[in-house]
C-alpha cells in the first residue's frame, strides 16, 4: 500500500510535480485519448519511472480528472474580464470553457457540476459572483449561478463527448448524415419537428448550438435581474 509521507523506493518523486504531470498528461490525452493513456507511456513521456507517478497521482482515473481539471483551469484563465457588463462576462466565460473543451474533447465528460476539483470551484465561484453583479435577488443567487454552471459543463458535455466514441469508429459528419437518414424514415405524423428537421441535423455547427440555449439562458437572467447594485 502506497503512503504519502516518504518518497518511494528508486522514484524520482523530487523531479516532478503533480502539475508537470498532469500537464503531460493533457498532452498524451489529447494525441491518444483517454484509452491510449497508461502510466508507462507517461512516465516514458517523462523520462522516469512509473513509481514516481504514483507518488503524485493514484490511478489513471484521478490523472483524467486532474487533466480536465486543467483544461478548465486554463479556460478560466484566458476568459476576458468585462467589469462593467456582468452579463456579458458570463457569456465570455462560458464560450471560453466550450471552446477548450472542444479543443480536448476527452476533457468534457470529466468536469460535470458540482464542482469539487480546484477550477471547477474557481468557475462556479466566478459565476455566481457574476450573477451577483446583474442584481439579481439574493435569494436566487444559488439556483440561478448553479443552472448556468450545470448548463455550461453539461450541455458541453452532451454536445462534445460523443465525438471521443464516434470518432474511433466514423467521423462527426458520417454519423450525423447517418442518424439524419433515420429520422427521414419516421413518420411524419407521429415525428413531425425531426422529420423536417434532418437537414439542420446535418449541418448544425456545435458551438452555434451551445451558444443559442446559452443566449436564451442569459436574457432570462437579464429579465429576471433588477437594476445593477451600486459599486
Amino acid at each position: 500500500m502506497r503512503t504519502r509521507g516518504r518518497a518511494p523506493t528508486g522514484g524520482r518523486a523530487d523531479a516532478l510535480s503533480r502539475e508537470v504531470i498532469v500537464g503531460a498528461a493533457v498532452t498524451l490525452l489529447d494525441e491518444l485519448g483517454e484509452r491510449g493513456l497508461t502510466f508507462r507511456l507517461l512516465a516514458k513521456h517523462l523520462n522516469t519511472g512509473p513509481g514516481a507517478l504514483y507518488w503524485h497521482v493514484t490511478n489513471k482515473d484521478e490523472l483524467v480528472v486532474l487533466a480536465a481539471d486543467q483544461v478548465l483551469g486554463h479556460a478560466f484563465a484566458a476568459a476576458p474580464r468585462l467589469e462593467e457588463d456582468a452579463g456579458a462576462e458570463l457569456r465570455a466565460l462560458a464560450v471560453a470553457v466550450f471552446d477548450a473543451l472542444d479543443r480536448h474533447p476527452w476533457a468534457a465528460s470529466h468536469v460535470t457540476a458540482p464542482a469539487t476539483l480546484a477550477n471547477a470551484l474557481r468557475l462556479l465561484d466566478r459565476i455566481g459572483t457574476l450573477v451577483a453583479r446583474t442584481g439579481l435577488p439574493a435569494e436566487r443567487h444559488f439556483a440561478v449561478s448553479t443552472a448556468i454552471s450545470y448548463y455550461i459543463t453539461g450541455v458541453s458535455a452532451q454536445i462534445i463527448a460523443p465525438r471521443t466514441t464516434v470518432g474511433a469508429t466514423t467521423s462527426r459528419d458520417a454519423f450525423l448524415t447517418r442518424t439524419a437518414e433515420r429520422w427521414e424514415e419516421l413518420d411524419p405524423a407521429d415525428y413531425p419537428f425531426l422529420t423536417r428537421t434532418t437537414a439542420d441535423l446535418r449541418d448544425h455547427d456545435d458551438r452555434d448550438q451551445f451558444t443559442t440555449g446559452l443566449d436564451l439562458l442569459l436574457a432570462g437572467l437579464n429579465t429576471t435581474a433588477g437594476p445593477r447594485p451600486p459599486a
